[in-house]
C-alpha cells in the first residue's frame, strides 16, 4: 500500500488538475473567445479534461454540500412594513412591504448600484430604515454568504478558517475531520494548509461555502454566490438549495441559477420602487411586453421627478474609436488572462511561501500584488467589454 507522502503527492497533482479543470469551466460560461469566437480547440480541450476528471472520481470525488439545517423558524421570517430608505438624496427603497414566510426562497435582481445589497441589510436589520418597521419572526439561524470575503482572514489556512482551529467540524449532526470536509470541497491536504491569500477568486468563494455549510440555519443570505464557482460546485449549489426546506434570499445575476432556485423575485428598479413577481427573472421577463422592456425597467435609474423628461434618442452604433477598442479588447483579455493563471500557478506552488530572507519576501509580496492589479484590469476590461457590446445590440435593434 501506498504511504501517507505518495498519496499527499497524488492529492495535490489532482488538486491542480481540478484548478485547471476549474478555470475552464469559468473561461466557458463567460470567457471572452466563449462569447465571441468560441476557440474549439480549446472547447475540446477543455471536454477531454471533463473525461478526465469522471475517470477519477472515485479518487477525489466531485464537490459535496451538506446543509446544515437549522430548527425550523417560525412561520413568519420576516415582516416589512412600508419602509424607506436613501443615500443621501437617492433613493434606495420607498414605501416597501413584504411578508416573507417559511420555505419561500426569494430572488433580488436589479441593475448594479439599484440597492439589492442595501435591501438584503434592511432585511437582515443590518441597517435601518429611515422610516417604516422591519420585524424578524422567531428561532431565526441566519447563515450569510458573504459577497466581499471581509469575513476571510488572508493570514489563516483555510482548514482554520472552516474549522476555527479544531480539527473536526460539525456538519448535519455528523462529526467529520476537517481535510475530508474541505475534500467536499475540491480542497486536497496541502492546498487546506495554504493561507487564504494564496487562493484564487473560485478557490476563495468554495472556501466561503465550506465555511457558511457549517453553521446551522434555517434562512440563508446569499449575495453573489455563483461569481467564480466552477460548473461542478455550481450545480450542486443549486440542487441542495432547491432541496433545502428553510428560507433563502438571493441576489445574483446568473439567470438560469435564478429561475432555477426562487420561487419570487424582487425586482428593483433604480428609482426605489420594490416590485415582487412570483416566480424566477425569466417569468418576469415574461410578464413584460418583451425583454426590451424588461430591461429598461430594471435598469432605470433617474428619480421619478426626472421621468417626465422626453424620451432619450436611440443610440447609435459604435463609433470608430470605439469599434477599434473592442475588437482590441479580446486580445488585451486574453493577455491578463494568460498572466493571471501564471501568477496564480506560481503562488499555488507549496514552496511559494516557504521562502525566507527579505528579497525573497519582497518577491512574494510583490507577486501578491501584481495578481491584485491584474484582477483589477481584468474586471475593468470585462466591464467595459459588457458595455461596448450592449451599445452594439442596441444599435443593431
Amino acid at each position: 500500500c501506498r504511504g501517507f507522502a505518495a498519496l499527499e503527492d497524488e492529492a495535490n497533482q489532482n488538486a491542480e488538475f481540478d484548478k485547471k479543470l476549474a478555470d475552464e469551466e469559468v473561461w466557458i460560461r463567460q470567457g471572452v473567445k466563449a462569447r465571441r469566437t468560441r476557440n474549439e480547440g480549446r472547447v475540446r480541450a477543455l471536454e477531454k479534461l471533463r473525461d478526465e476528471r469522471a475517470q477519477r472520481r472515485n479518487i477525489q470525488g466531485t464537490a459535496k454540500i451538506a446543509l446544515n439545517r437549522g430548527d425550523a423558524s417560525g412561520k413568519k421570517v420576516i415582516e416589512v412594513d412600508d419602509i424607506c430608505f436613501s443615500y443621501g438624496d437617492k433613493p434606495i427603497v420607498k414605501h416597501f412591504s413584504t411578508l416573507i414566510q417559511r420555505g419561500d426562497k426569494i430572488g433580488l435582481i436589479g441593475a448594479n448600484g439599484a440597492g439589492k445589497s442595501t435591501l438584503l441589510k434592511l432585511l437582515l436589520k443590518q441597517l435601518e430604515p429611515d422610516s417604516g418597521v422591519v420585524e424578524q419572526g422567531t428561532r431565526l439561524e441566519i447563515a450569510y454568504f458573504d459577497q466581499l470575503r471581509d469575513q476571510l482572514d488572508p493570514n489563516m489556512t483555510v482548514a482554520d478558517t472552516v474549522a476555527d482551529g479544531n480539527d473536526f467540524v460539525e456538519i448535519a449532526g455528523n462529526k467529520r475531520h476537517v481535510m475530508s470536509y474541505l475534500g467536499d470541497f475540491l480542497f486536497a491536504p496541502a492546498r487546506a494548509r495554504s493561507p487564504v491569500k494564496s487562493l484564487s477568486g473560485g478557490e476563495k468563494n468554495r472556501l466561503l461555502l465550506a465555511r457558511l455549510f457549517t453553521k446551522p440555519a434555517n434562512l440563508i443570505v446569499m449575495d453573489e454566490p455563483t461569481n467564480d464557482l466552477d460548473l461542478e460546485t455550481l450545480e450542486l449549489l443549486e440542487e441542495k438549495l432547491v432541496n433545502y426546506d428553510g428560507t433563502l434570499l438571493l441576489v445574483s445575476h446568473d439567470r438560469a441559477f435564478l429561475d432555477n432556485v426562487v420561487t419570487s423575485v424582487f425586482v428593483l428598479d433604480g428609482s426605489g420602487a420594490v416590485n415582487e413577481f412570483i416566480g424566477g427573472y425569466s417569468d418576469w421577463l415574461a410578464y413584460c411586453k418583451d425583454a426590451r422592456q424588461a430591461a429598461a425597467a430594471i435598469k432605470k435609474t433617474v428619480d421619478s421627478q426626472k421621468q417626465q423628461k422626453p424620451p432619450a434618442a436611440k443610440k447609435k452604433k459604435l463609433s470608430y474609436k470605439e469599434q477599434q477598442e473592442l475588437d482590441k479588447l479580446p486580445a488585451v483579455i486574453e493577455e491578463l488572462e494568460a498572466r493571471q493563471a501564471a501568477l496564480t500557478q506560481q503562488i499555488s506552488s507549496p514552496d511559494f511561501y516557504a521562502q525566507t530572507g527579505a528579497d525573497q519576501q519582497g518577491i512574494v509580496a510583490g507577486t501578491l500584488d501584481e495578481l491584485k492589479r491584474i484582477e483589477t484590469k481584468l474586471a475593468a476590461a470585462y466591464q467595459r467589454w459588457d458595455e461596448l457590446e450592449a451599445l452594439t445590440e442596441e444599435g443593431v435593434g
